[in-house]
């Protein structure tokens, strides 16, 4: 009889509740595998910088705070990284597969890389769609903790760290597409 009861009450009790939405950390976790297994997930998300760069084209100066409100993947890299040419390609397939509203993939070239260089490394690669920003005195990756490159950093729509990966990786994997799009379908759940 007492089981019973238990058993009543719990499901007295969970039948109202409505589930709560996991944090980032717990939906990305499982999803890891191939070259995802690299992404650090952090168990709390991290505060980010909000230094300055310079977006593309002189078109003047941005933060991290000017993409609230979606997911960012921020890779910092630069000209002279044999792994960041690797990586590019991957990138620009996430941003044309899955950027929007609410996911966006955010280059940024960090210490000495010329407008020039920045163009003819994108136009070299074949990468037209994502941009073409710098950090040319570091101050971002500075205070970001970028050592060594490519990095790549996740942002939550908060504008948290909520995971990073070092060194290059498949951004173009079904494993990186799926960490992105449940991401994204959770937070339009919640």
């Amino acid at each position: 009889m007492k089981k019973l009861l238990l058993a009543l009450v719990y499901t007295a009790l969970t039948a109202g509740a409505t589930p709560a939405l996991a944090n980032d950390g717990d939906l990305i976790l499982p999803l890891l595998s191939g070259d995802m297994k690299k992404l650090a997930v952090h168990d709390t998300p991290q505060a980010t910088s909000n230094a300055e760069f310079e977006l593309a084209d002189d078109a003047g100066r941005a933060s991290l705070e000017d993409y609230r409100g979606k997911y960012v993947l921020v890779n910092f890299w630069a000209t002279w990284c044999a792994p960041c040419r690797k990586e590019m390609p991957h990138l620009s397939e996430l941003q044309s597969e899955l950027g929007g509203d609410d996911f966006e993939v955010l280059t940024i070239a960090t210490g000495r890389n010329s407008p020039t260089g920045i163009s003819k490394f994108f136009k070299e690669i074949g990468v037209t769609n994502l941009p073409r920003h710098q950090d040319p005195k570091q101050r971002l990756a500075s205070q970001m903790a970028i050592f060594g490159l490519p990095i790549t950093v996740l942002i939550d729509p908060e504008g948290r760290e909520i995971a990073r990966l070092r060194g290059d990786a498949d951004w173009a994997s079904d494993t990186a597409k799926t960490i992105i799009k449940t991401l994204v379908e959770a937070r339009k759940a919640g």
